[in-house]
């Protein structure tokens, strides 16, 4: 019956493992299949091509917004119908040095055309003011009207009436990129085709506008690289759409080939806005991501494991733990009904007058009270031992003779010693120092020592007490030539309820509480306990109190 209880225990044991083990698995499964599904179908690297797409939209806004802001500053200040044109064009461009030319279309008094005049001196500046006075008389006049309908219908949609142009204009045997916008006169008749533009200082974009915004964006707090390294923020760069080489770029720009790319919208047709992440690529990042989350996935596969065996360990304690108690009672139940037994057996005999001969009374009553001190012995035990899991056990400290306390507790049990045959020796030092001790508790852990070497010795019976004084403490050491217990159980034996594994042990009941009873009064006192045993040729136990000092607490919690 009992092989079978265990073996239920265990597969229950083991099926709340598996009903644990079973769905982590297919978790921890699924993540790595899902993982896989990530790196064969590119779908990080779509992601962050994602979130720079993202950051070139912003960037873009971001111009427009600023553009559209510098339109409006310019529009405000042009001139309404009926004031002097070409006064207020001059004003403009010392109001706003990053405009280049100016000018003011009206379908009945022609075309008004300004430019900076401190440029004028350049060749190509002139060449340029040339090129662009050519243009706009020639263009606006033929569409002008269909022009400033356009205009004022934006104007009524977003409040936003610009029109954008573009061209390249010479600068020292290079050409450099120059945007152009136009709007309708404010408070001017929507009837009448008056229209207000100006051309943005090419030098002005390549050299302050375009890096300001693309450094601005680039250090932009939000937009930083998905492994958040502040090394591999994005960097930005414009180039014209059908050449790959830089017009202008952020300060963290370090060449090579953009990965995704965004033509601008508004303002400045004809560029291409471009970002990648400095220091780094798409591809390196999608396989960091990707060698993270594995790392991630594994140190939480291991902690899920190391807690499903510690789980494990926990439980199968907790069996073996109620295993032993159940044996304890068992054992107590037994140890307790057989002095009952033989306590009530020769009280029986003794009522009863069955005896004639004087000596059989005197060992009957040596019985009795042999069986009466065992008993008594045993309930002590649980008592401390139910004191002591309760946090309820006191001890009594005082100035004891361990000398006298060993000879006297020797003396009451002396006689059941050599009664069972035993050869008993008894060694204690002279003059040894008197120390803090509970009195009871001591006796208590001597005999039980005692106790354990009379119960555990087979065919060569003997036992032998020594006391002496050792480094700076007293030694109680209980030696015998018992069955021995094997290494690696010799510092489970003090832990309540074990017994050794050895079947000479179990055909011996006792309580398995002795021994921790025994470490945890040595340990109220400060002290130590410990075995050095061999299989089959005997134990010794050794005690160890110190002279000096006092116990580690008068009240000794649990052990």
């Amino acid at each position: 019956m009992k092989p079978t209880r265990e073996w239920t225990q265990r597969a229950r044991l083991l099926a709340l493992e598996f009903a644990v083990i079973l769905p982590a698995l297919a978790l921890v499964t699924f993540s790595i299949m899902h993982l896989k599904s990530l790196g064969h179908d590119k779908t990080v690297n779509a992601a962050i091509e994602r979130d720079l797409q993202n950051m070139l939209l912003m960037t873009d806004k971001q111009m427009a917004s600023k553009v559209f802001e510098m339109g409006a500053e310019v529009r405000n200040d042009f001139p309404q119908p009926g004031e002097n044109v070409p006064v207020a064009l001059h004003k403009i461009l010392e109001t706003h040095p990053y405009v280049a030319h100016v000018f003011y279309f009206d379908q009945h008094t022609g075309t008004v055309f300004a430019s900076q005049p401190g440029r004028m001196g350049d060749a190509d500046f002139r060449q340029e003011r040339e090129k662009l006075v050519s243009s706009i008389s020639t263009w606006l006049p033929m569409e002008g009207k269909e022009i400033v309908e356009k205009l004022w219908k934006m104007d009524k949609q977003d409040g936003r009436p610009y029109m954008f142009d573009a061209m390249y204009v010479p600068r020292r045997g290079r050409k450099l990129y120059q945007a152009a916008l136009f709007f309708p006169i404010k408070n001017a008749a929507t009837d009448r085709v008056t229209i207000g533009g100006f051309a943005f200082d090419a030098e002005y974009l390549r050299d302050d506008f375009f890096p300001g915004v693309l450094n601005f964006m680039a250090d932009c707090p939000t937009n930083h690289a998905p492994d958040n390294n502040a090394q591999n923020r994005p960097a930005f760069m414009i180039h014209p759409k059908h050449e790959v080489e830089a017009m202008a770029e952020s300060a963290n720009w370090d060449g090579g080939k953009p990965e995704v790319e965004h033509t601008l919208e508004a303002g400045f047709p004809g560029l291409v806005l471009a970002t990648k992440y400095h220091g780094t690529s798409i591809q390196a990042l999608s396989s960091h991501f990707l060698q993270t989350s594995y790392l991630i996935l594994g140190c939480l596969t291991i902690f899920m494991v190391g807690g499903i065996v510690l789980s494990y360990r926990s439980v199968s304690k907790e069996v073996a733990l109620a295993k032993l108690k159940s044996d304890f009672v068992s054992n107590v139940s037994h140890e307790l009904r057989t002095p009952l037994s033989l306590i009530r057996l020769y009280a029986e005999t003794l009522e009863m007058g069955r005896l004639n001969n004087p000596d059989k009374y005197q060992e009957y009553y040596r019985i009795i009270r042999k069986e009466s001190e065992r008993l008594t012995t045993l309930i002590n035990n649980i008592l401390d031992f139910s004191k002591i899991e309760a946090g309820k056990k006191d001890y009594d400290f005082r100035e004891t003779d361990v000398a006298e306390l060993v000879r006297t507790t020797l003396d009451s049990y002396r006689y059941q010693i050599e009664q069972n045959g035993f050869a008993f020796e008894e060694s204690i030092e002279e003059n040894l120092p008197k120390i803090k001790a509970d009195r009871e508790a001591i006796a208590r852990s001597l005999l039980n020592l005692v106790n354990n070497a009379v119960k555990y010795s087979s065919s060569e019976k003997s036992v032998a007490v020594r006391v002496s004084r050792r480094n700076g403490s007293v030694n109680m050491e209980v030696i015998d030539k018992g069955i021995g217990i094997p290494r690696p159980e010799q510092e489970k034996i003090f832990e309540k309820f074990y017994r050794v594994s050895d079947p000479l042990v179990h055909n011996t009941k006792g309580s398995g509480l002795g021994l921790s009873l025994v470490r945890h009064v040595v340990d109220a006192h400060g002290g130590r306990v410990w075995v050095e045993s061999v299989p089959g040729k005997g134990s010794k136990f050794s005690i160890e109190l110190p002279i000096e000092g006092q116990a580690k607490s008068a009240r000794a919690g649990a052990a």
